[in-house]
């Protein structure tokens, strides 16, 4: 694959991850950076990188006309998106099909009718895959009520275009929801543009389960397994692990086979991953979304496989087929990963940019550390404040949890405070230690006793 050449349209630890996976299939790897990462990692290991914009990232990686250009004045012929940014913008990934640019990532067709998840919610029911009662759009707080009525308390209203949390409201009542509903709406238009609401049941103690897919845009999808990344605060994944070891055998090969129905349904290309509410009291599990990219835990999914997908991904961008079928598709051992972010979690994890002065990772057999930074690395202010993912394997949860800690413990990080404090409380408690965890478990525990 030597006579290609990848553009890397983003930052961070991801970007440095393409940089690294491109040289190792013998790809010449070009990154876009703004003018505050021109000296990152990913920029000192790329075969050349160019400089799109200033550190505003409106100004820079969320331009996608800019990196196109960038891309093609570059001779490109593949661009990996990453996560984040544009990722999932079907804007970018057009833009690189009428310029003649593989687009690493599914066709921009697919990524609008995914992105939309009432439209989302309708492929999925037409594919067979079990949703979470609820309904299509809803037009006032009026109708919000009357549904509310016919599902039962309490809700979850839900922006059509939304993610990250945004535009979502739980209600327990009718008073909620009418609250509720102007304060979802508004949110939604703010953050998406797009104000359409509609609403779910909501699962007080759910676990969160997806599972991780590989399409090559013919129709043959194959799966590497599931992950459970129900330790989150306010929607936004803090520890992720996989696989789901809470879940029976039996519903975990109905939880593979619905992800793998919906995404051969739309000829689905490139990875992705298919998110599931987990109802552990009733044993059921129900379609949320799917996000059209590749994902931040993704590396639980290579550990437990011993497969590198983004190696994959950009292997399918050149129109090679799938290198793998399921049944060469082997998990083993259990794996956890968590987001190292330069926040101090202890005042309502407010972002701490600044310039890491130590840097001390831990190292050893089934440890793993993806990140993009060194010593005297600086962390400017223009973006998501994650510096690395810490992943540890071992045969099974007991170990990892053991083998985590131990690495979070030899952990050294000096300059800027980080959530590494906070994981080391996760992974003590008695309740993560013996699995008993769902999506509202870190605030209504851990954190809520934090803050008293």
């Amino acid at each position: 694959m030597a006579s290609h050449r990848v553009f890397v349209a983003n930052r961070g630890e991801i970007g440095l991850r393409i940089v690294r996976a491109a040289h190792a299939l013998g790809m010449e790897a070009v990154i876009g950076v703004s003018e505050a990462d021109r000296g990152s990692l990913a920029a000192r290991e790329a075969d050349r990188a160019v400089v799109l914009g200033p550190g505003p990232a409106a100004k820079s990686y969320l331009d996608a006309r800019l990196i196109v250009q960038a891309a093609l004045s570059t001779g490109c012929d593949l661009l990996h998106p990453g996560y984040g940014f544009l990722s999932e913008r079907a804007e970018l990934a057009r833009l690189c099909e009428e310029h003649g640019i593989a687009f690493v990532g599914p066709r921009p067709d697919v990524i609008d009718a995914l992105g939309d998840k009432l439209r989302a919610r309708a492929m999925a029911e037409a594919a067979g895959v079990p949703l979470v009662p609820g309904t299509g759009e809803i037009a006032s707080a009026a109708d919000a009520v009357r549904a509310a009525a016919e599902i039962g308390y309490p809700v979850l209203l839900k922006a059509s275009a939304g993610g990250g949390g945004r535009g979502m409201v739980i209600a327990h009542d009718a008073k909620e929801v009418e609250a509720g509903f102007a304060k979802a709406s508004a949110e939604a238009l703010a953050a998406f543009n797009d104000g359409t609401l509609f609403m779910e049941r909501f699962v007080p103690e759910a676990r969160h389960v997806e599972v991780q897919l590989m399409g090559d845009g013919k129709g043959h999808v194959i799966h590497f397994g599931e992950r459970d990344c129900s330790v989150q605060r306010r929607y936004q994944k803090l520890v992720e692990e996989a696989p789901c070891a809470a879940m029976s055998a039996q519903l975990r090969a109905k939880l593979h086979e619905a992800a793998v129905a919906l995404a051969a349904s739309v000829n689905y290309r490139n990875a992705g991953t298919a998110e599931f509410l987990y109802d552990v009291a009733r044993q059921e599990v129900y379609f949320i979304e799917v996000n059209a990219r590749i994902q931040v835990e993704h590396p639980v999914s290579e550990m437990i496989s011993g497969f590198d997908l983004v190696q994959e991904q950009l292997r399918i961008a050149t129109g090679a087929p799938l290198s793998l079928t399921q049944d060469q598709v082997v998990l083993s051992g259990h794996a956890i990963e968590c987001r190292i972010n330069a926040e101090d979690w202890q005042r309502d994890f407010m972002p701490v940019p600044g310039t890491v002065t130590r840097w001390k990772a831990p190292q050893g057999e089934g440890v793993r550390l993806d990140s993009h930074i060194t010593e005297g690395a600086t962390i400017p202010p223009y973006y998501d404040s994650m510096v690395g993912k810490l992943i540890v394997h071992g045969a099974s949860r007991e170990e990892a949890v053991a083998k985590l800690g131990e690495a979070i413990a030899g952990f050294e990080v000096e300059g800027v405070p980080t959530t590494l404090p906070l994981h080391a409380k996760i992974v003590s408690q008695p309740d993560f230690m013996a699995n008993r965890i769902h999506t509202r478990w870190l605030e209504k525990t851990v954190l809520a006793g934090a803050m008293e």
